[in-house]
C-alpha cells in the first residue's frame, strides 16, 4: 500500500510549520534555466549558512513545487524557456494560498527596468548579475526576516483566534451550564397552593443564579413548615449552597433533629453548614413551623428579617426571635418564639432583597418605610407587583441590587 504525504502549499501554511524556525532552516527554491548559475547560487547560499535549498530548471517545474510545498524564499531567473521569471511572478501572486511567497528577481543590468516591473507586481526585492555576495547575504537575509515576521504576526493572528473561538465556546458552555443551574433551583421551589391555606410567592434573581431559596412543606398530619433563606453573595457557590441546605430542610436530612421545633432545626444547620466548608459562605433564615390544630406559629431565626403577621384587621407584627447568621460560629443555641395565628391572617416571610435598595439621594431605603408600605398593601392581590413598581421607583428600570423573594400565606 503506498501512502501520498500531505504537503501544504506556500502561503497557507499550517499552525505547526508557522512556528518560527531558525534562519538556517529557511527553504530556498532557485529557479533558473542555467544550471551553471544555480550551482553558483546554491554554493553562495551553503556559504551563508543555508541548508535547505531545492532547484528547478525552469518556471513550469518551479510553479508545481511550491504548489507541492512550502518554501520560505524563490529566487527567480528572469530570461527562461515556456513560462519566464514574469508569468511565475504573476501566477504566484495571483493565487492567495501562493502569494505569501516572497520572490527575489535576479537578473542581468540590461533587464533592469523588467525587475522594476517585477518590483511593481509583487516581488520582494532584486539581485543583479553577476551578484556581489554581500549583496546576496542582505537581500536574501532581509526578505527571510521579512516572511519570518509575516509569518510570526500570521502564528499570532491564528493563535488569537484559536484563543477567542475556544472563549467564545466557553462561555457558551458556561452559559448554558448557569442557565441548567437556574432552571434546577427554580424546579426546587414550590408550587403555590390553594387548600388548606393560600400560599403564593415572588422569586426574582438579581443574577443568573440566586443565593436565595425557600419552601414550605407538611412535616406530618398537624406540622406545617415554612422557611426562606439568603446566602451571602450570588453565583454558582452561593446557589450551591442554598439549594444544599434548601434540601437538607425539605428531606429531613439532619440526623435527630425534631423539625418541629425551629430552635433545633437551626442549631442542625449551623452544625451542618459551617462557613470555612463552604467557601466562607454564610446563610441567613427564617423558620416557622404552623401547628394546624391549636393555630400557634412557632418560629426561629438567624441573622434574617422578620417576618411580617398582618392581622385580620390591618395590624402588622414582626416574627423574630433573633440569633446569629448560621455557619458563622460553631455551637450556637437558637430559641424559639411563638404566636397564636388568628383566622384570616396573612404571613409574609421575606428576604432583604425585598427592601434593601437605594434612594435617588443615596440613602438606603428605611426598614421603617419598607414596613408601613406592607401594612397598606397587605391585603391587596397584586401586592407583590405593588412592591416591585414600589422599589423600582427608587431603584430605576432592571435588576434590583439583590435577590427578592417574598412568600405569602393566607391562614384561613
Amino acid at each position: 500500500m503506498s501512502h501520498q504525504q500531505e504537503t501544504t502549499p506556500a502561503g497557507s501554511s499550517s499552525l505547526a510549520e508557522l512556528t518560527i524556525k531558525p534562519l538556517e532552516e529557511s527553504e530556498v527554491l532557485i529557479v533558473d534555466d542555467s544550471r551553471t548559475m544555480r550551482m553558483i547560487l546554491v554554493r553562495a547560499l551553503h556559504e551563508l549558512g543555508f541548508k535547505k535549498i531545492t532547484e528547478a530548471a525552469d518556471g513550469r517545474q518551479a510553479v508545481g513545487l511550491i504548489k507541492e510545498k512550502s518554501f520560505d524564499l524563490m529566487l527567480l531567473d528572469m530570461e527562461m524557456p515556456e513560462m519566464n521569471g514574469m508569468e511565475v511572478l504573476q501566477t504566484i501572486k495571483s493565487s492567495p494560498e501562493l502569494s505569501g511567497l516572497p520572490v527575489i528577481v535576479v537578473s542581468g543590468a540590461e533587464q533592469l527596468e523588467t525587475a522594476v516591473k517585477c518590483i511593481e507586481a509583487g516581488a520582494e526585492d532584486y539581485l543583479p548579475k553577476p551578484f556581489n555576495p554581500t549583496l546576496l547575504r542582505a537581500r536574501v537575509t532581509s526578505s527571510i526576516e521579512k516572511k519570518r515576521l509575516r509569518d510570526l504576526d500570521r502564528l499570532r493572528f491564528i493563535q488569537l483566534q484559536e484563543e477567542k473561538e475556544l472563549l467564545e465556546r466557553t462561555q457558551k458552555r458556561l452559559a448554558k451550564e448557569l442557565e441548567d443551574a437556574a432552571m434546577y433551583v427554580r424546579s426546587i421551589l414550590p408550587e403555590p397552593t390553594q387548600k388548606p391555606y393560600v400560599i403564593d410567592w415572588h422569586y426574582e434573581p438579581s443574577t443568573e443564579l440566586a443565593g436565595d431559596s425557600f419552601g414550605y412543606h407538611w412535616i406530618d398530619d398537624e406540622h406545617f413548615a415554612i422557611y426562606l433563606l439568603d446566602v451571602c453573595g450570588h453565583g454558582v457557590g452561593a446557589a450551591l449552597l442554598s439549594v444544599s441546605a434548601i434540601n437538607a430542610i425539605r428531606s429531613g436530612a439532619l440526623p435527630g433533629v425534631d423539625f418541629r421545633d425551629p430552635g433545633a432545626v437551626l442549631q442542625a444547620l449551623n452544625s451542618a453548614f459551617p462557613m470555612e466548608r463552604n467557601n466562607d459562605m454564610y446563610f441567613t433564615i427564617w423558620y416557622g413551623v404552623y401547628h394546624a390544630p391549636t393555630r400557634l406559629l412557632r418560629h426561629a431565626s438567624g441573622g434574617h428579617p422578620p417576618a411580617f403577621l398582618v392581622l385580620p384587621g390591618g395590624e402588622i407584627e414582626d416574627l423574630s426571635k433573633p440569633g446569629l447568621m448560621i455557619g458563622y460560629l460553631e455551637n450556637l443555641h437558637y430559641a424559639s418564639a411563638s404566636r397564636e395565628v388568628p383566622p384570616g391572617s396573612r404571613l409574609f416571610v421575606l428576604c432583604d432583597g425585598t427592601y434593601e435598595v437605594t434612594k435617588p439621594d443615596g440613602k438606603m431605603l428605611e426598614f421603617a418605610e419598607f414596613r408601613n408600605f406592607m401594612q397598606a398593601n397587605a391585603t391587596a392581590p397584586d401586592v407583590f407587583r405593588r412592591l416591585l413598581d414600589w422599589l423600582h421607583s427608587f431603584n430605576g428600570p432592571g435588576s434590583l441590587d439583590d435577590d427578592f423573594s417574598l412568600i405569602r400565606v393566607h391562614f384561613t
